[in-house]
């Protein structure tokens, strides 16, 4: 079983960065694919950026080259840094573990 916990989000103009934190717990995490998703209202859940246990990444379209995920194994914890934020960027922002346990989710709202 993993748990995942999300912090980081709030209230940003267009421009700002945030970072987007996830705690982890379980003894899986250090072999264990991480993700963050995203939902906006009346959209889907996407995936955002994924990061592998060796730390290979991937992103979506959307956010190359303005967010970066990165994780800390002995922390058992996974970032988001999103910079550039965009209003397109609002959502509600999900970790993952594995596609298979989610966290609440945290709240990112950008402003124009």
């Amino acid at each position: 079983q993993v748990q995942l916990v999300e912090s980081g989000g709030g209230l940003v103009q267009a421009g700002g960065s945030l970072t987007l934190s996830c705690a982890a717990s379980g003894s899986i995490f250090g072999v264990s694919a991480m993700g963050w998703y995203r939902q906006a209202p009346g959209k889907q859940r996407e995936l955002v950026a994924r990061i592998s246990s060796a730390g290979t990444t991937t992103y979506a379209s959307s956010v190359k080259g303005r967010f970066t995920i990165s994780r800390d194994n002995a922390k058992k914890m996974v970032y988001l840094q999103m910079n550039s934020l965009k209003p397109e960027d609002t959502a509600v922002y999900y970790c993952n573990c594995r596609n298979i346990f989610w966290g609440q989710g945290t709240q990112v709202t950008v402003s124009s």
